[in-house]
């Protein structure tokens, strides 16, 4: 299927909402968040950025549904902040939201999701805590057609051009539609550049992700993974990667790391679909595999988490990933 004004829309709303990020960092004032119900932090750049997202998605698709993660029940409480969410809104939008327009475009990421028909799925800030440290962040839309991930786009405010210098120029958007590759430009050019995973096949060779959070995956397990895979090697493997957000697969996608592994501390929690869709197709459209920790594909169509799933497992390669899959086997009790 061509997607081609899709593409178009998408980069354009990612772009956008990493803007208006950016803009929110810059003046954010310590404290001036709420809270979900898990606890960690929401800013003003998590419903600023998701209206403008699904305004940007409404006037070009107004018959595509969309899941997102935020809701406007706690910035309607709230009207200082509200207002100056809007005021940062209507600063990166042509077309100006009224306060009532803003909490509609919101709430239109209220779909369920399902198996038939296509959905947009939205993260407006996937990695919030890195959001406030200045750290890794990633602004995550893809659309899902009956269940498949065909198109998605990562925005990377933070994340440095070449990851062996920080402290030189910032900021990419990848791009991938199913069958056509993936590529990454900078939030400053629309000249696209095609990436690719490693070709390292030697776990020891390549370096593994994971997340910051030890509640959100188990650094444990991974270093026991790591080491199996490690243990009949010479070499020792790099030092792993802690990064907040889908950034970690971008890092995969780029060939920056050969593995990123989500090993899930409870046998209750359910990953979100938005956390994984981008992500996943631009990793498998860059050369690489994605499925959970126990080789199942992952499933888009049950809704608005992966409940049909487990922890996640990425590599570059289909023979890194059949000896990190082996690993996982051997270690992780299903």
């Amino acid at each position: 299927m061509s997607l081609v004004v899709e593409m178009r829309v998408a980069v354009e709303a990612v772009l956008v909402a990493s803007r208006l990020c950016q803009s929110v960092f810059k003046t954010l004032v310590l404290g001036e968040s709420l809270a979900k119900d898990d606890k960690s932090p929401v800013t003003v750049a998590d419903f600023g950025a998701q209206a403008v997202v699904n305004a940007l998605l409404l006037k070009h698709f107004p018959d595509d549904p969309i899941v997102g993660e935020e809701d406007s029940k706690d910035l309607k409480s709230n009207t200082a902040l509200s207002g100056r969410v809007l005021g940062l809104v209507n600063g990166v939008m042509e077309s100006k939201m009224t306060t009532e327009q803003m909490f509609n475009n919101i709430d239109r990421g209220n779909y369920v999701g399902g198996r038939t028909g296509r959905f947009w799925t939205l993260d407006p800030i996937d990695g919030t805590k890195g959001f406030l440290r200045g750290d890794q962040y990633a602004v995550c839309l893809a659309l899902i057609v009956d269940g498949t991930v065909e198109l998605g786009v990562l925005g990377c405010p933070n994340l440095p051009h070449d990851l062996s210098k920080p402290d030189g120029e910032c900021g990419s958007i990848l791009v991938a539609t199913r069958g056509d590759g993936a590529f990454q430009r900078s939030l400053t050019s629309d000249i696209m550049t095609r990436i690719s995973t490693t070709r390292v096949e030697n776990p020891a060779e390549t370096r593994l992700c994971e997340g910051i959070e030890p509640l959100h995956s188990s650094h444990a397990t991974n270093g026991q993974i790591m080491a199996h895979l490690l243990q009949n090697s010479n070499n020792h493997s790099p030092t792993n990667i802690r990064m907040d957000s889908q950034c970690k697969y971008a890092l995969v996608a780029r060939g920056d790391a050969g593995i990123y592994l989500r090993v899930p501390v409870s046998s209750t929690y359910q990953e979100k679909i938005w956390d994984h869709a981008a992500g996943k197709l631009i990793v498998e459209e860059a050369g690489g595999r994605v499925t959970d920790i126990l080789g199942r594909e992952l499933d888009f169509g049950s809704g608005r988490t992966l409940k049909e799933n487990e922890g996640i497992l990425a590599t570059g390669g289909t023979v890194l990933y059949d000896k990190v899959y082996a690993a996982v086997k051997s270690v992780v009790k299903s």
